[in-house]
């Protein structure tokens, strides 16, 4: 597919025009400070599925190949490659080191991907290798995972068998879950593989140092990088972490911080203030997630089909979210994935649900007549502990009481704890978002199957299934993006999910900070090329 992501990638232009004066960005000792938003639950990039710990990984990590400033695939640790229908060819270059100075080699690739497709290792993103030979079949505990289609002709040469044809191969091995792992390294670890800043070997642009949990963590140029003569900061110093997006404005203001975003009521302060306000398209969309688990009311095709109707994304965008750049939500597929030859929305425009008030009354009779009730018991909303997830929370909670008289109890956890009852399934219905991880839009097609671990709620349907598996062994795109369409019409028709908002983001950085990229794949904001001028230049 041709890469979409490059118009993305531009900042738009700003919509105010003084800057405030900040420290945070030492030109001297080129370092800059900033603030995370949670916590990293995850560093064992076998493991990790979250947009928090994938942004740190992708500053101290690096794949076979990796994304340019453009949104483009360039050459990672791989320095050419050649991919067929059948079969694919790395070649490693020799100058890539582990920050023990050791090199990295194919038989590190290997290692990673056999771990990850391990069934005792309950990757989330095990499914992200089943185009290797036998990836499925390994994860599914039916064959050795020496049996992978993978090979190293010698230390600098990866040799990969397919499965299927997989024509975005070179995008997905810059992805987190195919990062290379050394096995003496990971053996020694056992465990406590990727817990803390000595229990990971680095091979990416920086290396952790220093992590306090849960209060900071620092990074530093990795001496050993390749490509290290072109990677100009020394230090980035997350000095504080915070869901707060008004601690985080204030830090910025104090010259603390060198990047924040913002949100509805952050924005007005900063507009009041007349700072610097960037805008930026995520790729990403949010959704509601229902629980198809046995037990759950949730389950109740009826009664999702009532909420289907009560609804209004027009309105979550305009009156609770509140800031530029949000679209309404209309599918799991974004507006700028690419089709056959247009984008794929306008080639398969997603059906919608109207509001309609009757109708969803008489869909929620029926689910009480079906689940054998005389009403419909409270509903659980999962949620993080952010302002803005308690703002959205807070603005359904009202929906469902008003227009339907269901009630609906808001459970408020943590970034890493809300990930936890999300895959235990502790929950009726979970505030939740994807964004891609690759550039095709199976990314997104391929999230609700049965064997897909970040299908939280345990959508199955063999419908879904066979159209997925359809796409997947087909490299004819009208073949994939007919499958997808059927995909999109299935979503709607089971009310898996309730589309809320395509993502857009508003943000400050530092007016001398040059050479961010923010992208739609991979880590963001990504610091990795970034600089800091000299005031004034």
């Amino acid at each position: 597919m041709r890469s979409c992501l490059a118009a993305i990638l531009l900042c738009l232009p700003c919509l105010g025009m003084a800057q405030t004066e900040v420290t945070s960005a030492d030109f001297a000792s080129q370092t800059i400070t900033i603030a995370l938003n949670q916590e990293p639950p995850q560093l064992n990039g076998m493991k990790a599925t979250d947009q928090v710990s994938i942004f740190t990984l992708g500053h101290v990590m690096e794949g076979l190949t990796r994304y340019d400033r453009r949104g483009n695939i360039v050459p990672g640790v791989a320095e050419r490659w050649e991919v067929t229908d059948t079969e694919a060819t790395f070649w490693l270059r020799k100058n890539a080191r582990w920050s023990d100075g050791s090199a990295v080699t194919a038989d590190d690739f290997i290692t990673a991907w056999q771990n990850v497709l391990k069934p005792a290792t309950a990757s989330e993103y095990a499914f992200i290798l089943y185009p290797l030979l036998h990836g499925e079949a390994i994860n599914k505990g039916e064959l050795d995972p020496a049996e992978l289609g993978v090979k190293a002709l010698d230390e600098h040469t990866l040799h990969i068998r397919f499965e299927r044809p997989t024509g975005y191969f070179e995008k997905l091995v810059a992805f987190v879950t195919y990062f290379p792992v050394k096995g003496e390294f990971l053996a020694a670890k056992g465990s406590r593989y990727g817990a803390d800043a000595t229990d990971l070997l680095y091979n990416g642009p920086f290396m952790i140092t220093d992590w306090v949990h849960s209060a900071s963590l620092h990074m530093v140029k990795n001496t050993h990088y390749w490509d290290r003569e072109n990677i100009t900061l020394n230090a980035i110093n997350a000095d504080y972490i915070t869901a707060d997006t008004r601690a985080r404005l204030n830090l910025f203001i104090d010259g603390k911080i060198v990047h924040t975003s913002l949100d509805g009521e952050t924005y007005k302060d900063a507009l009041a203030q007349k700072l610097r306000i960037r805008r930026f398209t995520t790729g990403s969309v949010f959704y509601l997630e229902y629980n198809f688990r046995a037990g759950r009311v949730t389950n109740n095709i009826n009664l999702r089909r009532a909420i289907q109707h009560v609804f209004d994304p027009d309105e979550m965008v305009n009156k609770v979210l509140a800031t530029p750049g949000n679209l309404p939500g209309k599918s799991l597929f974004p507006v700028w994935l690419n089709g056959k030859t247009d984008k794929f929305r306008q080639e398969y425009r997603p059906q919608e649900a109207s509001l309609d008030l009757v109708l969803a009354r008489e869909y929620l009779e029926k689910a009480r007549i079906e689940l054998g009730v005389e009403q419909i018991p409270p509903l659980v909303l999962l949620v993080g502990d952010s302002p803005t997830a308690a703002k959205q929370a807070e603005y359904m909670q009202g929906v469902l009481k008003a227009k339907l008289g269901l009630d609906l109890k808001i459970d408020v956890q943590t970034f890493k704890q809300r990930l936890a009852k999300m895959t235990a399934g502790d929950f009726d219905i979970v505030a939740a978002g994807w964004g891609p991880d690759f550039d095709d839009v199976m990314t997104f097609g391929d999230l609700f199957t049965s064997w897909n671990m970040n299908n939280r709620g345990r959508y199955s349907n063999p419908e879904y299934d066979k159209w997925v598996r359809i796409a997947m062994n087909s490299a004819d795109v009208t073949v994939r993006m007919d499958a997808m369409g059927k995909l999109q019409q299935i979503l709607f028709d089971d009310a898996v999910i309730l589309p809320q908002y395509e993502q857009g983001v508003i943000y400050l950085m530092h007016p001398n900070l040059r050479g961010v990229v923010r992208r739609v794949v991979g880590a963001d904001p990504d610091f990795t090329h970034a600089q800091v001028l000299e005031k004034g230049d």
